[in-house]
């Protein structure tokens, strides 16, 4: 059981070369992740409801075989991989024109609204029997490996417009801050984000700054953000492609 839906790669999701941000990716393939739970009817409202607890994103991972442009439409097709222990995969395969164009997976926990603490899977009627079946993905994301050696970038200082309805930075904007840390203004015409990781790691809030950290290992540049007091909130690992003529 899958669910498809088409997005267009508008004027608010391009850098300077006409590309698809990897933040403009995310925030789609999020949407497409949460029209997928009201389908299934555990949006946020319900599990709410019904569970009283909401939906976290624990690690997103997404893979291009070329960079989408201004004015693509892309077709998402998402769907979870079941409801066993304590966190469910949700993959994605996008297309464009009918042809396959990447592929992405994410991993999602449910967490009590009171507690915090994480929710069984297994408890979650709705998930039964609704997986993708032969489509499920194998990929697993586990936490990255950082690089021994890592520079300060910057120190990020989060505000308002970073937040989301839960009061905390958004999913997408941890995805700006990867970029931002390792100057993506400077990546060109020629070059593409072709592979990106993200973890989340706890959350962030308006009102906090974080220490940004960058390396490289393995033709991988990573990102490592962290609070004044060394606390890890996010990480991330980006891999970047030339563009095939």
């Amino acid at each position: 059981m899958y669910y498809e839906k088409t997005y267009m790669v508008d004027s608010r999701d391009i850098d300077p070369w006409y590309h698809c941000r990897p933040s403009g990716l995310l925030g789609a393939l999020q949407e497409a992740a949460v029209e997928a739970a009201c389908a299934l009817h555990v949006s946020r409202e319900e599990t709410l409801a019904k569970y009283n607890c909401f939906w976290m994103l624990a690690r997103m991972w997404y893979r291009l075989d070329r960079p989408l442009g201004w004015g693509d439409d892309i077709t998402i097709r998402t769907w979870h991989r079941g409801a066993r222990g304590a966190s469910t995969y949700r993959d994605f395969d996008l297309y464009a024109e009918g042809k396959p164009v990447g592929e992405a997976v994410s991993t999602w926990v449910l967490a009590d609204a009171d507690t915090h603490r994480i929710f069984r899977m297994s408890r979650v009627d709705e998930f039964q029997g609704t997986d993708g079946g032969a489509l499920n993905k194998s990929r697993t994301l586990s936490g990255l490996h950082l690089p021994e050696h890592m520079e300060h970038a910057e120190s990020r200082a989060l505000h308002y417009s970073d937040t989301d309805v839960n009061g905390h930075v958004n999913n997408v904007r941890y995805v700006d801050f990867i970029c931002d840390a390792l100057h993506m203004e400077h990546l060109g015409p020629g070059r593409y984000v072709s592979s990106l990781q993200v973890g989340y790691l706890a959350e962030c809030m308006a009102g906090e700054t974080i220490e940004l950290y960058t390396g490289q290992a393995g033709g991988v540049w990573y990102v490592h953000g962290a609070d004044r007091d060394g606390k890890s909130r996010f990480d991330g690992a980006v891999e970047l492609a030339d563009i095939r003529p």
